[in-house]
Parts: C-alpha cells; structure tokens; sequence
C-alpha cells in the first residue's frame, strides 16, 4: 500500500535509561512510558539501542589484548542472563504492553541466541504481534567483544498502517549502502536506535532525513550511574554522573527539527508528522529514484541467512545453528 498519502501521524520516542542489568525492571519502565506515549496521543513509540538487556557504557569485561579476566566472564554472565530469547517471556509481555496501548512499540534489546548475545530492534503492532526484528550488522569497537554480528536476513521494512518503518542501529547510519538499501525499500519512518548522544549526532540524523527524504526517529537513552548496580566496574562512583546523555530528537524530511533534541534527563518527546511531506521532499530528490544513475552505480544488497552451521539431510531439510529455524534446500 503507499502511505505517502495518509495525512498525519502521531509519534514517539522514548528517551529513558534501562534499570541496568535487571530486565524485570526495565520492562516495567517501558510499560510506564509507553503509557505516557499513548496518553499523549502517540501511534508508534520508539525506545533506544539496547534497552532492555542494558547498554553496558564504560564496561571493559575484563578484556584486554591477549587476556580475559574472571572478573570479566562474570561481568559476561551477568550480562547474558539478562539478555531475552526472541521469541520468548519478554517478547510476550512487550507484545501485551503495545496491545493493550493500541500502539506500535520498537524496542532495542539484547537478544540471546545459543551462545551469543545480538543487538536487536523487535518491532510490535497494536495488536501485540511480533512483526519482526533487525540485528545489527556492525557492532561498533569494542561492542564486537559481547555483540555478535547479523546479516542480511533481518533487515526487513514494514508496510504499516501509519507508514513503512524500519531500523537502522547507531552507527549502522555511517554505513552509506545500508542507508541506500533501506531507501530502496521505500522506507518512510526510519528508527534510529542509538547511544550516540553527542551534539554532533544531530547532524548525522538530519542529513538522513534530507537524503532518504522520511521522517527520522531518533532515540538515545538519558542514564546516570545510579541506573547501574554499585558494583558495576567503571571509573565513576558518583550517582549523578551522566552516562548516557540523550539527544533523542524528531526530524521531517526536509531536515527540520519537530522535537528534541533533549540532553536534560528522561523524557517522551512526541511530534505530529503530515506525512505528505514525503512526497513534497521527493519532489526534487530521490536517491534510488530520479536522482539515481544506475548506469554508473549499483547496489547489491544479500537478504539471504548467513548461518554458521547448514545440516542437510536425506529429507532435504537444512537445520541451521538455531534450531528453531529450518529451510528446505534443493
């Protein structure tokens, strides 16, 4: 369906902290907040990079080159049995949050699969329904430590009621194809779950929105230390140190600020989008469009599972690593 012709949308994001490696509560202050977003008239609500499993700033887990500490792999374990199983308990009371607030909730989390642990954004409908998820591809520095990498297969754009939607993770947005492969899916609300909170970040989500001409929404937790367990291992001890320091905002397609950016505490920042502004923007450019030469440039994008492990069998089946997952080959 296009959606460029819908008249407006209400939106959110949710700039907030996680309860640091205590997912139960960090649940429930989504609950809370995306009752705040509905109350306040929202259709969609968007919560940061990594909220629920926690973004661990500032953590080393005992890393360094050519050594692992016991410290470190306890940190680790800490960390994976607060992160979720996709589907599983958490995806199923989120779902119940976004449906009994007729809203379409994005969350970051961190997902546990096997014995790995991914960055990843959960898309639900308002009805509940777990439409998908995206792993991030490249996890940034020293993310790659705890953070295994996604593929090709979770980059999906969903054709919403209120607009196509998908996320691009923090720093995913310097990847420039990634950027292009997304506007070629006709991308509308581009979510932007992040935990880049400095000033210059807003000039990266701007040239976005003028680029891909669509609505951007970004998101970025607001956390002090005191958000984190008192013996989490880094330099400060001071409570009201800031660890995560938003920046969350709402752009239009012509690169406007319509909310934020907000670098004072947790917050929910709503704007009304006219989705008509889409079309306006297109007018004079769009990059996998008119304003395209394929004669000169090309991209090749693979959307195919990239699994570790492929186990073909007599039947014909391929049981890849996740067992949960299966495909017929041949």
């Amino acid at each position: 369906m296009s959606t460029s012709t819908k008249k407006r949308v209400t939106v959110a994001v949710a700039q907030v902290s996680s309860a640091g490696f205590d997912t139960e509560a960090t649940l429930a202050k989504l609950v809370a907040r995306t009752c705040e977003a509905a109350e306040k008239g929202a259709q969609l609500v968007l919560f940061p990079e990594a909220f629920v499993g926690t973004y661990p700033k500032g953590l080393s887990f005992g890393a360094t080159i050519g050594n692992r500490t016991i410290e470190g792999r306890n940190d680790f374990v800490r960390y994976f049995d607060n992160a979720i199983e996709v589907p599983g308990p958490a995806t199923q009371s989120i779902g119940e949050v976004a449906a009994e607030n007729h809203i379409h909730l994005v969350t970051g989390v961190i997902e546990r699969d096997g014995g790995t642990l991914y960055c990843t954004v959960l898309f639900f409908a308002p009805d509940g329904k777990l439409l998908g998820k995206h792993r991030k591809l490249m996890p940034t520095a020293s993310e790659r430590l705890v953070w295994g990498y996604g593929d090709g297969s979770t980059m999906p754009v969903f054709d919403t009621p209120i607009g196509k939607m998908g996320a691009v993770i923090c720093w995913e947005n310097y990847m420039p194809l990634m950027r292009a492969a997304y506007y070629a899916k006709g991308i509308e609300l581009y979510l932007v779950p992040t935990a880049d909170g400095r000033e210059t970040w807003l000039s990266t989500v701007r040239h976005i929105a003028l680029e891909g001409r669509c609505f951007v929404l970004s998101c970025n937790q607001f956390s002090r230390r005191k958000d984190f367990p008192a013996d989490y291992d880094i330099e400060t001890t001071d409570p009201e140190a800031v660890l995560n320091m938003g920046g969350s905002c709402i752009v239009s397609p012509m690169g406007q600020v319509l909310a934020g950016p907000n670098f004072e505490g947790e917050c929910v920042l709503v704007a009304e989008l006219d989705m008509r502004d889409i079309a306006r923007g297109k007018f004079d450019f769009d990059a996998v469009g008119h304003y395209a030469r394929p004669d000169v440039f090309r991209l090749v994008v693979n959307e195919k599972p990239m699994p570790a492990v492929v186990i073909e069998t007599q039947s014909g089946q391929a049981i890849r690593g996740n067992p949960r997952e299966e495909t017929t080959i041949g």
